[in-house]
């Protein structure tokens, strides 16, 4: 049963060890998976080839497969639970990951990596399916919070671990390290998480899909879907692959250092995922619309990269860290969207956001590559002004998310519900 207000700490300690604590495992693992190619990166190129467009498309064929599957995902979770499709797609991304590991051309490691995409697209999901179902509405933001920052342990995990572990050991031996985990995530998943599911008893595919529709009219929901698109075609595109090579080659950094970057950069994923989750409950509890906390972050990351697209260097890092954290409360759209519809539809409506976002990262990650790729390589990378343009192309499209959202604030704040 969901958690109530005054229930005993002994069940809810249980609750989180036998339900949140392994979909959080999941969501820690599909994060490795997407920060990986931050280190990989440069490996990677040498070994296939590939140029910043190439190497652009090898990691966000992840988002792109990732994308392309949330709306089935959405249809699956509501009808079938979050356990069952999270521990079924797991084995998926573990065949990807071990192909992965073993690819000899560049067309097997974006094939594999792709399937890897797929595999994990419903750790977020289920995630967020799982505690709508377990716990209250005003602990959601919280639970969901803690669950972005276990993603960003994730990244962090191959960020300096890995870079360390790559000075003696072959990159595929290690990714075949990750393959294990999610291996035995997935187990968990099957035989340990308790079973719950919102569909309602004789609920039907077809009403599914009506209820489906339902979301794409409604004008508030068009509007959350396209902002986080286009912030997530800026902040996880840079965060996931380009803030490295920006590391290397406008900073200077080597690899070690830009590792370190990396890390710093993940700390403040954490306390922004953790920060904006706390903020968002303490507002639903008083009444109050998490919009408001959207927004404010959204527009300090965004004036942290307008900073660094118009060639600031001093404080870099920080800089850097500020728009990571602040990009993270985006997260507080799913918050909107549970409080918007009934739990019996939360799953499409967040895979259906999650379309526009994942879409956003996979034409951030590649459209930036083919960006850089207009001016010719350095010696170590590519051209430090190529940085200029590419971020300040992200900036752009992510501020007009911003703004878009904004102008419609009187809309979203009105609640919805919709049944089906």
């Amino acid at each position: 049963e969901p958690l109530l207000p005054g229930r005993h700490r002994s069940t809810e300690a249980l609750i989180f060890l036998r339900v949140a604590l392994p979909f959080i495992a999941g969501f820690f693992v599909s994060y490795m998976y997407r920060a990986v190619n931050a280190v990989l990166g440069p490996t990677l190129a040498v070994e296939f080839g590939l140029n910043a467009g190439r190497l652009g498309l090898l990691t966000s064929i992840y988002f792109l497969s990732f994308a392309l599957f949330q709306l089935p995902l959405g249809l699956l979770l509501d009808r079938f639970g979050p356990r069952r499709v999270n521990a079924t797609l797991l084995l998926v991304a573990a065949v990807g990951g071990a192909w992965f590991a073993l690819a000899h051309s560049a067309t097997e490691a974006i094939a594999a990596r792709a399937l890897i995409g797929l595999g994990v697209s419903g750790c977020l999901m289920s995630t967020v399916l799982a505690f709508v179902l377990w716990y209250p509405a005003e602990r959601l933001s919280t639970m969901n919070g803690i669950a972005f920052a276990a993603g960003a342990l994730g990244s962090i995990t191959v960020s300096v671990p890995l870079e360390l572990l790559l000075r003696v050991w072959p990159w595929r031996e290690a990714f075949m390290l990750l393959v294990g985990a999610t291996l035995a995530v997935s187990l968990t998943l099957w035989f340990w998480v308790p079973e719950k599911s919102a569909r309602p008893s004789g609920a039907s595919l077809g009403g599914q899909l009506r209820g489906l529709v339902s979301l794409i009219a409604d004008p508030g929901y068009r509007r959350i879907a396209l902002a986080v698109g286009a912030s997530q075609i800026a902040s996880m595109s840079l965060q996931t692959l380009w803030m490295a090579t920006w590391l290397r080659d406008v900073a200077g950094y080597g690899p070690s250092q830009v590792a370190r970057g990396l890390l710093a950069a993940n700390v403040a994923m954490i306390v922004g995922y953790l920060g904006f989750g706390r903020a968002a409950d303490l507002r639903a509890r008083r009444g109050l619309s998490v919009l408001p906390l959207l927004a404010g972050g959204i527009a300090l990351a965004s004036a942290s990269l307008a900073l660094l697209a118009l060639g600031t260097r001093t404080g870099s890092l920080a800089l850097w860290c500020t728009f990571v954290g602040g990009s993270t409360a985006i997260v507080l759209s799913f918050s909107l969207l549970s409080r918007r519809y009934p739990p019996e539809m939360v799953g499409r409506a967040n895979t259906g956001v999650n379309v526009f976002g994942f879409s956003g990262m996979f034409l951030g990650q590649w459209g930036l590559g083919a960006v850089l790729d207009l001016w010719p390589q350095s010696a170590t990378g590519y051209a430090p002004e190529a940085y200029t343009w590419a971020l300040g192309l992200a900036w752009a499209i992510q501020f007009a998310g911003l703004a878009w959202l904004w102008s419609g604030r009187r809309l979203l704040e009105r609640p919805l519900v919709t049944a089906g």
